[in-house]
C-alpha cells in the first residue's frame, strides 16, 4: 500500500515479530527516528492508518498490535497489567531492532507509554499521549465498576455480536463530532473483539484498572523530566481534559494542546491538525 504523503510517495509495510514467545503484528513505514504507536484499549494499528504515512516524511514509523489484540496472537492468561504491557512493549522494541524510541499512545496506550517512559526511562525519547488514560480522572468509574458485575461481563462478551448499525453509533461517542467519522473507522476497533481470547483480556485489564491507575501515580514521579506533548479535545467523553491540569503537574517538561470540540480520539476526528503537530513537536530540538 501507499499514499502520497507531501511529495513523497511512501510505502506501509506490514510485518510479525515474537515477543515473548507470542506473534505480535505490525505496520511500519519511513526512515529515520523510531516513532512508535500504541492503540487504545479496543483498538488496533488500523487506527493509525490516517497518521502512519504523513509521521513517516521524518520518521521510521511502527504501529503494533498488543499482544492480544487487533492481529497480534491471543495469549491466555496473559499478565494484562499496566506494568507487564510496559515491559512487552520494551521486548516489541527489542525485537524490532529500537534502542530508543518516541513513543505516541492513545488512552489506555498512552498509559501504557507513560508507565514504559517510567519503568524504562533509556528506551523513550519523548512521549506523545492523545487523551491518556491517567488516575485523574473519574468519568469512567461507573463503567468500569459496570464491567466488573457478573451481568457486565456477559454484556461484554456479546459486543462482538451487537449489529453493526450499534457498533457505529457506539464509536461515534468518541468523537466530539460524529459527522467527522470516517467511513473506514469502525473495523480497526471491532474486528478482533470476534476473536476468542480479546474480550476475555479486556476484561483482564478492566478488573485491574484501579490497581493500574493506583501503580502509575506512583511511578508519575519518574517522568517529571520527560518531554511529553498532550492532545486532548475538549469533548472528550471517555478522559476528560480536566484531568490534564493534575497530569501535567507531574509531567513538568509537557505542553499541552486542546482542540475545540473534538471527542476522545482526536488524532482520527481531526488527523490533518494531529499530524502536523506532532512531526513539528518531534522535530523541535530538545531544550
Amino acid at each position: 500500500m501507499s499514499q502520497v504523503a507531501g511529495k513523497k510517495k511512501i510505502a506501509v509495510e506490514e510485518g510479525y515479530v515474537t515477543v515473548n514467545g507470542a506473534r505480535l503484528h505490525f505496520h511500519r513505514a519511513g526512515r529515520g527516528r523510531p516513532l512508535l504507536l500504541l492503540h487504545g484499549l479496543v483498538g488496533s494499528v488500523h487506527n493509525w492508518r490516517q497518521n502512519i504515512r504523513y509521521l513517516a516524511q521524518d520518521a521510521n514509523v511502527y504501529a503494533v498490535d498488543l499482544v492480544n489484540m487487533g492481529e497480534s496472537e491471543r495469549v491466555p492468561g496473559l499478565d494484562s497489567s499496566l506494568e507487564a504491557t510496559a515491559d512487552r512493549v520494551a521486548a516489541c522494541m527489542d525485537a524490532l531492532g529500537l534502542k530508543v524510541a518516541d513513543i505516541a499512545g492513545h488512552s489506555h496506550g498512552g498509559a501504557v507509554a507513560m508507565m514504559l517512559a517510567a519503568r524504562h526511562p533509556e528506551r523513550v525519547r519523548r512521549l506523545v499521549l492523545f487523551a491518556p488514560a491517567n488516575p485523574f480522572c473519574d468519568l469512567g468509574k461507573q463503567l468500569i465498576d459496570f464491567y466488573q458485575t457478573r451481568f457486565g461481563m456477559w454484556l461484554a462478551k456479546q459486543i462482538p455480536w451487537i449489529p453493526r448499525p450499534l457498533k457505529v453509533t457506539a464509536l461515534s461517542r468518541m468523537y466530539g463530532n460524529p459527522a467527522r467519522m470516517a467511513s473506514d473507522a469502525l473495523p480497526g476497533y471491532m474486528d478482533g473483539l470476534g476473536i476468542p481470547g480479546t474480550i476475555d483480556h479486556i476484561m483482564s485489564i478492566v478488573r485491574g484498572w484501579s490497581s493500574d491507575m493506583g501503580q502509575l501515580r506512583e511511578e508519575l514521579v519518574n517522568l517529571a523530566e520527560k518531554p511529553t506533548l498532550l492532545i486532548w479535545g475538549d469533548r472528550d467523553r471517555t478522559v476528560g481534559l480536566r484531568s490534564a491540569e493534575p497530569l501535567q503537574q507531574f509531567l513538568r517538561q509537557s505542553d499541552l494542546v486542546v482542540l475545540p470540540g473534538v471527542g476522545h480520539i482526536p488524532f482520527e476526528e481531526m488527523p490533518d491538525i494531529c499530524n502536523g503537530t506532532v512531526r513539528e513537536w518531534l522535530l523541535a530540538p530538545l531544550s
